[in-house]
């Protein structure tokens, strides 16, 4: 795995600049993930855009339910207006077209599910060099094809923010020092934290909107701004954080069970927070392969996440453990090698816990 340096930052920034030779004209379109990785990302190619000669972007998130590559989604941009390109960021890599002749850039950090071909896109990947960036950490380099180094200094507090919501503040420290020295000159570390996890409750909640969280990000000057209560949309954010802790507080009381290398956490609410439940087990359950699956996430589908304190590759745990039959809507071993998941069917989820052991 090579490593991560200037070298191939530069090389990065070089792919991003000539993917732009291709845009045309009309607006840019930026699909995005609703987490704090994911709308930092967002935030910051918009805020780019908006000072470059592209002009203002629009930002669609994906959320709950959806996907870039979905026949909907297809639909629905197929339907509006043709956008001058697309850049797709913190959504997976897939190899085919999301809206046939649109120039398209994938900016992402997971692990591909396949690679698009240079004619369908460009790809601007994290994973594959050590340590692996952030989307969000990609966009801001990205994002030196846009604007000056004076409004790049100042939107470097959202790749900060995205690289504390997906790797925690000690990770970030550890693993991306310069770009958190450099924010933290401006930005307390306390503020980075909290304004990461107020971003991040909206998508968790049973609404499942992060279109205030979007807002937000779009308007504020650093992650103070988000806290202050100056914006609208941080009394919204604050709501959904509220709503999220008191569904985490009641699943933390329920007990898991257990078969071969796995533990479940079986779970139904309509706030996403089976993947903080799974985490919170894996200090307990260091030996597990911990699952937490939700019931109640989304009417008609069990969506599930894995975390463990193993060191063990939990996508091919999963792959090798893959039920049969899977239809083109389900998810399975999508995400990070530490940190994956899915969504299934009642059935298909029946046959994945009878093949681990787990009684009906």
């Amino acid at each position: 795995m090579p490593d991560l340096d200037d070298a191939w930052i530069a090389d990065q920034q070089q792919r991003f600049a000539g993917a732009l030779d291709g845009f045309g004209a009309g607006q840019p379109l930026v699909l995005a993930h609703n987490d704090a990785d994911g709308l930092s990302a967002g935030a910051l190619f918009a805020r780019a855009f908006e000072g470059s000669r592209f002009g203002p972007a629009r930002v669609r998130l994906v959320g709950r339910g959806e996907g870039a590559w979905s026949p909907a989604m297809t639909a629905e941009l197929g339907a509006g207006l043709r956008p001058a390109g697309l850049v797709v960021t913190d959504l997976g890599v897939q190899a085919d077209a999301i809206l046939d002749g649109a120039p398209t850039v994938v900016v992402d950090h997971h692990v591909p599910v396949s690679l698009p071909t240079p004619e369908v896109a460009t790809l601007i990947s994290g994973y594959g060099v050590a340590p692996v960036p952030t989307s969000s950490l990609l966009a801001y380099w990205c994002a030196k094809a846009l604007v000056g180094e004076d409004i790049l200094r100042d939107l470097a507090w959202l790749a900060a923010l995205g690289l504390v919501g997906d790797l925690g503040e000690k990770g970030a420290a550890r693993d991306f020092p310069d770009i958190t020295t450099e924010v933290r000159a401006r930005h307390s570390a306390k503020a980075l934290r909290e304004a990461s996890a107020l971003v991040n409750a909206p998508r968790r909640s049973a609404g499942g909107d992060a279109a205030p969280a979007l807002a937000l990000l779009l308007a504020a000057r650093g992650p103070e701004d988000v806290l202050s209560g100056d914006h609208p949309e941080t009394a919204a954010l604050r709501a959904a954080q509220e709503e999220v802790k008191a569904a985490l507080d009641a699943a933390r009381r329920i007990a898991p069970t257990f078969a071969g290398p796995a533990a479940l956490i079986l779970m139904s609410t309509p706030c996403q927070i089976h993947p903080l439940i799974a985490q919170s087990w894996t200090g307990r359950l260091r030996r597990q392969i911990v699952i937490a699956a939700n019931t109640g996430y989304r009417e008609g589908w069990v969506h599930f996440a894995l975390r463990s304190a193993t060191g063990q590759n939990l996508i091919a745990f999963l792959k090798e453990r893959a039920p049969p039959n899977l239809s083109p809507d389900e998810q399975f071993a999508n995400g990070h090698e530490g940190a994956t998941g899915g969504s299934l069917r009642p059935d298909t989820w029946a046959r994945f816990l009878e093949g681990l052991g787990f009684k009906a």
